[in-house]
């Protein structure tokens, strides 16, 4: 699974999680750091990517233009990004299966 990091996630989540993720990108990495929601959700269709993001606006417009791109919507407060780098370790079971999902869906992280 290909993983979009949004510009709300830090950018080191790319290398922290590349034994899970191997062909992940920031967003800042694809010149999107100050893009519109839109621009980023069509990208990450265009490319293969989930967008992993702590922003809900992603997860909407993927549940009213469709998927894919399926979306992992982190809802937690602050948090530290090696809280972040923990949620998605603990929860790679439910990664591995959204990958497996062909019409795609939100993954909500709490």
């Amino acid at each position: 699974m290909k993983v979009l990091f949004d510009q709300n996630l830090s950018r080191r989540l790319v290398t922290l999680l590349s034994d899970l993720f191997p062909e992940s990108m920031h967003v800042s990495e694809v010149g999107l750091s100050s893009a519109f929601d839109i621009s980023v959700w069509e990208y990450a269709r265009d490319n293969g990517f989930v967008i992993a993001s702590k922003d809900s606006d992603l997860s909407e417009i993927s549940v009213m233009k469709g998927f894919p791109p399926s979306v992992i919507w982190i809802h937690r407060g602050n948090c530290s990004t090696y809280d972040i780098e923990v949620l998605f370790r603990e929860n790679s079971v439910a990664l591995d299966q959204l990958a497996q999902e062909e019409s795609g869906k939100v993954l909500i992280l709490y």
